[in-house]
């Protein structure tokens, strides 16, 4: 049976989806993107600083659904644009900095409220 993972440490969500699904052991992270939970509002800045904050939501909503980094087994990362992806994966790496999980990047022409990332991630225990 599926349950519904909510945080208000993770931005709300932008449209009809919930943040997470967990189901038989599996957590669906919806995709995230910078948005500051706090505020409300897009991180300004650089990837690097975008790709921070994604990864922050995205950890606050594994640690809601009693999940950790270290559960995720694929990720999906979405850039506006795909010369980020050095400095992405920069700090990519800083969050995963051990046994990372599968992933697959690409660039699309455009993502919600005009961000520069958007990261979905599957976690499994």
């Amino acid at each position: 049976m599926k349950k519904i993972i909510y945080t208000d440490k993770a931005p709300k969500p932008v449209g009809p989806y919930s943040q997470a699904i967990e189901n038989k052991g599996i957590l669906f992270v919806s995709g995230q993107i910078p948005i500051n939970p706090e505020t409300g509002e897009m991180v300004s800045g650089n990837i690097r600083e975008q790709t921070k904050q994604v990864l922050r939501n995205i950890n606050s909503i594994l640690t809601a659904g009693g999940y950790s980094k270290e559960d995720v087994v694929k990720c999906t990362c979405l850039l506006k644009n795909i010369n980020d992806f050095k400095e992405m994966n920069e700090e990519y790496a800083e969050y995963f900095n051990s046994e990372p999980p599968a992933r697959a990047a690409y660039e699309v022409s455009n993502l919600p409220l005009g961000s520069a990332i958007e990261i979905e991630v599957i976690a499994f225990r």
